[in-house]
């Protein structure tokens, strides 16, 4: 916590700081987030079922524990070439709203705390980073924290 002025009584006091938990993946060497409150399930490379006629970051849909869930391919969707997956690569399972969605990421690093001043705001960039939500630094290196309503929906 941090000691805080108190502007009308003039008092310091201890205001907790407004904290936001992410969880890390990579993809090539770039860290992202997502906001952990959306995240359900990260579940190893699956057989997928292709669905004809979509979009062409959709990669298809899963069937886990038997719900049928699209999943998306985030190299697809970020414009970058697509590799073979590995035993890293992993389905992260996320429900936005009232939809469940699974992402395709090249691996899943952990789970970090970032302080909400910490984060530098997506106005700071042009609107070619549509899907950010705004970049912090964590462990040494910088987090693009990715703004899941638009990553799934735009």
């Amino acid at each position: 916590m941090k000691n805080r002025k108190v502007e009308d009584t003039g008092e310091y006091k201890n205001i907790p700081k407004e904290i936001i938990k992410y969880l890390t993946f990579q993809v090539d060497k770039e860290v992202y987030g997502f906001d952990i409150n959306f995240i359900v399930d990260i579940n190893r490379i699956q057989e997928i079922t292709l669905v004809p006629q979509q979009d062409s970051y959709v990669k298809g849909v899963i069937n886990l524990r038997g719900q049928i869930i699209p999943v998306i391919e985030i190299r697809a969707r970020f414009g970058k070439k697509l590799r073979d997956y590995d035993d890293r690569t992993c389905i992260i399972v996320m429900n936005f709203e009232e939809y469940t969605v699974g992402v395709i990421v090249d691996t899943v690093l952990e789970v970090v705390s970032v302080e909400k001043e910490q984060i530098t705001s997506q106005k700071s960039f042009d609107k070619k980073s549509r899907f950010v939500q705004g970049i912090t630094k964590s462990n040494d290196h910088m987090v693009t924290l990715m703004d899941i309503e638009k990553l799934l929906f735009e």
